[in-house]
């Protein structure tokens, strides 16, 4: 799958990984070749994986402090559903966070939650096959795996 039919796919969340935006997105999918379907998700993962970086990932949640006031740091889960928020914004706002890091801030917010976008392939998959996917991408896009975009965690 190309990049332009990836982000031709993602547009029809209309900017938002709601559940039903997710599901229409999974049985849109779900019609297209199996090929289309893994296609998709290593397109999704190398988009998350892409993402998570440390400038990114060391922003505090926007609309959360910590009992004292301090910023609330973003956990492992809220900083992966913070990226699919990214992605399921559309391309613009994807590229437009790598020239500036406060872009992305918004999307850490409780406001945004990306989460429904991960089950989109394994959903696609299933609808169109009747079997479960214990799938495996290119990319991880677990945060914190891209060890570039975190150079003090490299070994």
């Amino acid at each position: 799958m190309t990049w332009a039919d990836f982000w031709a796919l993602t547009a029809t969340l209309n900017g938002e990984a709601t559940q039903a935006n997710c599901r229409c997105l999974a049985e849109e999918l779900s019609h297209r070749s199996v090929s289309d379907i893994i296609g998709f998700a290593e397109r999704h993962a190398e988009a998350l994986y892409r993402v998570d970086q440390e400038r990114f990932g060391s922003l505090p949640v926007a609309d959360l402090t910590a009992r004292d006031g301090r910023p609330f740091p973003q956990s492992a889960d809220v900083f992966l559903y913070a990226r699919c928020a990214v992605v399921a914004a559309g391309q613009a706002v994807w590229e437009s966070v790598f020239s500036d890091a406060d872009k992305f801030a918004p999307y850490t917010s409780t406001e945004y939650d990306g989460e429904w976008l991960l089950y989109v392939p394994d959903t696609a998959y299933e609808l169109a096959t009747g079997e479960q996917w214990d799938r495996s991408t290119r990319y991880c896009f677990e945060s914190f795996s891209n060890r570039d975009g975190w150079p003090h965690l490299r070994d």
